[in-house]
């Protein structure tokens, strides 16, 4: 236990003899960690986002007409049954021709010149959540249009493959910016460390020279490294939390949506400290590396 706190001393002594690297690499890495951080967010508001709106992918089963009841009513018993379905809505002409009147009233007088109601009757079939991807829908489509009574299957195939498609790339994304600002944050700790060690120098030596171990040299520094990723990582997130409140409470209405949203809000609290243990592991990955070429030159 004293060893420890002796340990922890001398990595908070470095630290206040170096208060201008300190700050600057403490600064830095809050940056690179907010920067990773408003992806982040935006990555996991966005695939909410996604989310929700796959609830919403629909898939239209146009009846011919002239279908007797019963046909219909045993359709409807089948859809229901398969494992691919979630919810069933039958839709008939006359509400067909309603909706269409309340969504488009300038346009519902083309339909009077046809005489009979043009529309079809129809069943809109919502995907269990397991059956919504690209492939699963147009697989499940193209299944139900050879079904009697069918005449025509519809949904929104591009919407969905766009939408899986946009996932996929924030995803690449978000492990090629996470991958490039850790080695900057990593590069700038090491540099930090190294400022530490030079300056220093004189007084490595002396504890060399009276017999201190390698491990009781370095652990102080690598300490010193992981407290100042660690303290980087705490301000990123104060600087993400209060970038969010501001840009929510300026948004007006839309940001009354942006935080009362399906998957919308801020960081999680497990990915909060993953933040905060990503810079307490970056600023002990700066150390070691800066450890091993001090150690190849010896300062």
């Amino acid at each position: 236990m004293r060893r420890l706190a002796y340990l922890l001393k001398e990595a908070i002594t470095n630290i206040r003899l170096n208060q201008t690297t300190t700050l600057i690499a403490i600064a830095t890495t809050a940056f690179t960690l907010a920067c990773f951080g408003v992806f982040l967010l935006l990555y996991l508001n966005l695939k909410g986002i996604a989310g929700s709106l796959e609830s919403e992918i629909k898939v239209a089963l146009y009846l011919s007409d002239g279908m007797p009841a019963e046909g219909v009513s045993a359709l409807q018993a089948r859809l229901k049954a398969e494992p691919e379905v979630a919810a069933v809505s039958y839709v008939s002409k006359q509400q067909a021709l309603a909706d269409f009147r309340t969504q488009f009233p300038e346009e519902h007088r083309l339909l009077e010149g046809l005489g009979e109601n043009p529309l079809p009757a129809s069943f809109i079939v919502t995907m269990a959540p397991s059956f919504r991807s690209s492939d699963a829908v147009k697989r499940w489509a193209e299944r139900h249009r050879s079904l009697s009574g069918v005449s025509q299957v519809q949904y929104s195939r591009e919407w969905i493959d766009n939408l899986a498609a946009i996932i996929g790339y924030l995803e690449l994304a978000a492990v090629a910016i996470g991958a490039i600002l850790g080695a900057a944050s990593v590069t700038i700790i090491a540099s930090t460390i190294r400022l530490t060690l030079y300056a220093r120098r004189d007084e490595i030596e002396i504890l060399r020279l009276i017999g201190a171990t390698g491990p009781f040299i370095k652990i102080p520094y690598l300490v010193e490294g992981a407290l100042l990723g660690a303290a980087g990582g705490i301000l990123s997130l104060g600087v993400l939390k209060g970038g969010f409140e501001y840009f929510r409470m300026h948004l007006g209405a839309a940001g009354r949506l942006f935080s009362a949203g399906p998957g919308i809000g801020f960081l999680p609290d497990r990915l909060s400290l993953l933040i905060v243990g990503l810079g307490l592991v970056l600023g002990f990955a700066g150390s070691f590396v800066s450890l091993i070429e001090v150690g190849r030159t010896k300062p």
